[in-house]
């Protein structure tokens, strides 16, 4: 008996082409996704930010954030008038709730990376500057 494909665990190579800049200063390439294996609860990619970048307000909508820092080091602010924040370094996690307001920068010279996964889907709505 065959398996069926949707059935089957499958590879997903990245390639640069498939980057998404929704927030200035950071590219995310998509991996695990609804277009790459027809996930349906997750989005699961590799993200970067630039050295000495800041991005604009967000959320992520009702998607769950959660990251795994690789490279460099993260600030995540958040709070009233975005004056609170944590900072995460290889191997942290980041967990970033459903509607939290947030601003991730990278104040450093260094090229951040990470594992990022989003459930349900990479939702990001970006609030302006």
């Amino acid at each position: 008996m065959t398996t069926p494909p949707e059935d089957c665990p499958r590879i997903v190579r990245r390639q640069a082409s498939d980057t998404t800049i929704q927030t200035r200063g950071m590219e995310r390439f998509p991996g695990v996704t609804p277009n790459t294996v027809g996930a349906s609860r997750l989005w699961m990619g590799y993200v970067t930010a630039a050295p000495n970048e800041k991005g604009p307000p967000h959320h992520h909508g009702e998607a769950e954030t959660g990251v795994y820092v690789l490279k460099g080091r993260l600030r995540v602010y958040f709070g009233e008038g975005f004056t609170e924040f944590v900072e995460a370094e290889p191997g942290d996690f980041i967990w970033v709730p459903p509607h939290v307001h947030h601003i991730e920068e990278n104040p450093y010279d260094e090229l951040y990376e990470a594992v990022l996964v989003r459930s349900p889907d990479n939702i990001v709505v970006n609030l302006g500057e």
